[in-house]
């Protein structure tokens, strides 16, 4: 691995960025995807132009991208085999502080012990590898969902709505996995439901119209009334998302496996179960007469993949974009913490706004200012990088929700 040659700390910067450049680009290149025409596109009329819409190829799409996970597994194992093995290479001698760190690095890199200590439980063992198909179901579904509510909403409300993951992901860990919140993480939870509630509401106020035309009050409502089901669809997805998250930590804490190849397997997976699905579903819907050209007309939305040149590019770019996120993004875990994931994740939406109000996909509103300050704050609150403002509800050391960030697909 790279951390045996470079310090630590100077990869830590460079995993950072590039796990914010591929989280940005993966949001915004989806965005740029649903813009694109795929049907009578030459019509003047600007109503009657169809743009690609189909959250089912974009869900394959993503799985895709992770199964290229086990490009960079085959690629570390020949890198472990021809280069690291080489007895032609003597590495220079480092102080008795650094070593230490160099080898406590590459353990916890090439760790294949279960995240709760145990060496002799493991339980992806054989066909019960299987299991991983659980979460990557949650997966389909919760991608499926945001995909769908990315094409009724500006991508900068997409992304701050994915906020509402840590209500849910806090709900079901007391729950399921029996942690313990404390008074201000509780407060903390409400507070980021208050800002994904604003941006929706800010959404909804001052909706930015997919299409140039007459300003009828019926339209403005009609506007109004998709970023609300947009917001409520992400909002709602995210209750799969923290359902994959848990049973993906459940599976972690006993089992024997990288991490990277858990992404592999969900994405094996999913790949699968989404194609089964799509065509199940292309027979069921696509071929009657009101699913034609919908998001489960197979072949409409295999049509437009292949022909439209935008759209193709895109998708390449979102599956590497996927893939890096992902390794970049457990690289970060690994190396830093979760806690420090969680706030270049929220840096994310702020690059992702910036760039949604310079390409014009959206314009300005101060009050998705104030549900986003919101958002950061109580994020940052919620995962102890700020103090809480009373001294009551201080704490002198809080647990992280999830001490091995679960593997994130979006």
């Amino acid at each position: 691995m790279a951390s045996t040659i470079i310090p630590a700390r100077a990869v830590i910067p460079f995993l950072v960025g590039m796990m914010l450049l591929t989280g940005v680009c993966n949001t915004l290149l989806t965005k740029y995807q649903d813009n694109q025409c795929v049907r009578n596109c030459d019509d003047p009329d600007p109503k009657k132009r169809a743009h690609f819409e189909q959250p089912v190829i974009q869900t394959l799409q993503m799985f895709v991208g992770e199964m290229g996970c086990w490009l960079v597994v085959g690629i570390l194992k020949l890198y472990d085999r021809f280069v690291s093995s080489s007895a032609s290479y003597q590495p220079l001698p480092a102080d008795d502080d650094v070593a230490p760190r160099r080898a406590a690095d590459n353990v916890s890199v090439h760790s294949t012990t279960a995240l709760n200590g145990n060496k002799t439980t493991s339980v992806l063992k054989g066909w019960r590898v299987c299991l991983l198909s659980l979460p990557a179901i949650c997966d389909i579904l919760g991608t499926t969902l945001m995909n769908a509510g990315l094409l009724l909403v500006a991508a900068s409300i997409y992304q701050m709505t994915r906020g509402a993951l840590v209500l849910f992901v806090g709900l079901f860990s007391v729950v399921f996995l029996r942690r313990h919140l404390h008074l201000f993480q509780w407060l903390s939870l409400v507070g980021v439901m208050t800002g994904v509630a604003i941006v929706g509401l800010a959404g909804a106020i001052q909706p930015d119209k997919k299409v140039s035309s007459s300003s009828a009050t019926g339209e403005i409502e009609g506007d109004a009334l998709r970023v609300i089901i947009g917001v409520l669809m992400i909002a709602g997805a995210q209750i799969f998302t923290a359902t994959q998250f848990v049973l993906e930590e459940w599976i972690l804490e006993r089992s024997e496996i990288e991490p990277i190849r858990v992404v592999g397997w969900e994405g094996l997976f999913g790949f699968l179960v989404t194609l089964l699905g799509m065509t199940v579903l292309h027979f069921a819907v696509g071929r009657t007469e009101s699913g034609k050209y919908g998001p489960f007309d197979m072949v409409e939305g295999w049509r437009q993949f292949w022909e439209y040149r935008a759209v193709f590019v895109s998708s390449l770019l979102i599956m590497i974009s996927i893939g890096g996120f992902n390794f970049f993004g457990l690289s970060v875990t690994r190396s830093v913490s979760a806690t420090s994931r969680s706030t270049i994740d929220t840096c994310r939406t702020l690059f992702i706004w910036i760039v949604s109000l310079g390409l014009g996909w959206e314009t300005f509103k101060w009050l998705q200012v104030v549900g986003f300050a919101l958002l950061v704050y109580f994020t940052f609150l919620f995962n102890g990088i700020v103090q809480p403002p009373f001294e009551f509800l201080r704490v002198r050391e809080v647990e992280e929700l999830l001490p091995e960030e679960p593997i994130e697909h979006h």
